[in-house]
């Protein structure tokens, strides 16, 4: 992010510090060790990175922000779930989430702890369960704003992540490109070093990114938010669905899956009298079968204003068996935070309700 014409150094790669580095004739050892202070030594100011010449570090600070996030409330659950509200330099609010183990999270074997992390100050998409569209869409999140959510709750933790989800506030493809450059700094050895296969994005369905996503040299997972089996379903309640319909979106998975020869994940928020029945059931199970896709079934988290409620447990069961019989791999995740509104943007919306933001303590219960 740019502040007062200066970008934020958590925003560059190798090579672009590399080449501001050229610029200042400089070493180009030197843009290796400034990455380590940031990412490994987890540095706070330029002021810290001591082995470089003071006279660099003056440098450094008349050229780049270190400008960061800052923590405005963070709120812990019966389940271990933390949840962290950020404020961002222009006084945005964004939300990531700290999820402990979990089998089948998102796709992924969670070994310890996956980070739920945002890409944009709200969201354009409206889907009608979901929070973080109440309030619509502000702006894209810079790489930087992006990555320093994986720092802060790092430190905060006192614990590495072993998994990250782009499955936060905002639609990761609709900022493709800060996307890209935060993915490969979390997944470059230079940066926080986390492995590619322990990174997925997760979109509510833009086909043509997810095409293009399909032709980067990546191998991150790709989850779909789909919710719905038929387009009346999910056009009720994913207003992207018009743009981009079912085939069109099961096309694109289709097309991601053969260049990267792996299993895509339908991500199927549960909710009671709308998508949870039998019928809808055996649709989702015959397009997670022509894909081999995995289905991760997530019992709906409720939001305040909004009208929906979650199944009963034994419809939920039921409507696994339905898709576990058609030979589907599915699961149903047991919802996480529920205590804290753990779903996207709630804690960003009662947050910026309450008047006297300014004087909300930082707290963990």
């Amino acid at each position: 992010m740019k502040l007062a014409g200066k970008p934020s150094v958590k925003s560059l790669s190798l090579g672009e510090l590399e080449t501001a580095f050229t610029a200042m004739e400089q070493p180009l050892y030197r843009a290796r060790q400034v990455l380590h202070w940031l990412y490994e030594k987890r540095a706070a100011s330029f002021a810290a990175m001591t082995d470089l010449p003071a006279a660099l570090r003056a440098q450094l600070e008349e050229r780049f922000t270190f400008a960061g996030l800052e923590t405005v409330r963070a709120l812990g659950s019966a389940d271990t779930t933390r949840k962290y509200l950020f404020q961002l330099p222009d006084g945005a609010l964004i939300e990531s989430v700290l999820i402990p183990a979990s089998p089948a999270l998102y796709g992924l074997e969670s070994e310890r702890l996956t980070l739920c992390i945002s890409t944009q100050v709200g969201c354009a998409y409206g889907c009608k369960f979901c929070a973080s569209g109440l309030d619509g869409w502000s702006r894209n999140l810079e790489p930087g704003e992006i990555v320093d959510q994986v720092l802060r709750v790092e430190e905060a933790a006192g614990e590495r992540i072993d998994n990250i989800v782009f499955m936060g506030m905002g639609e990761p493809l609709a900022n493709f490109d800060s996307l890209l450059r935060a993915i490969t700094i979390i997944n470059s050895p230079w940066g926080v070093g986390l492995g590619a296969r322990r990174i997925t994005v997760s979109t509510s369905g833009l086909a043509p990114q997810i095409c293009l996503l399909a032709e980067q040299p990546l191998q991150i997972r790709l989850a779909i938010s789909l919710h719905g089996a038929t387009d009346e379903i999910r056009g009720k309640i994913m207003p992207v669905n018009k743009k981009y319909n079912l085939q069109t979106l099961l096309e694109a998975c289709a097309y991601y899956q053969e260049r990267k020869k792996q299993r895509i994940s339908f991500e199927y928020i549960l909710i009671r009298d709308l998508n949870d029945g039998p019928e809808q059931a055996g649709h989702l199970a015959r397009h997670a079968g022509s894909l081999r896709a995995k289905v991760n079934l997530i019992p709906y988290n409720t939001v305040e204003g909004l009208p929906w409620e979650r199944p009963s447990r034994e419809r939920q069961e039921e409507f696994l068996r339905i898709l576990k019989r058609a030979g589907v791999a599915a699961t149903i995740r047991r919802e996480k935070g529920h205590d804290i509104d753990a779903a996207c943007g709630q804690l960003r919306r009662q947050t910026q309700r309450d008047k006297s933001l300014q004087n909300v303590p930082t707290s963990v219960n």
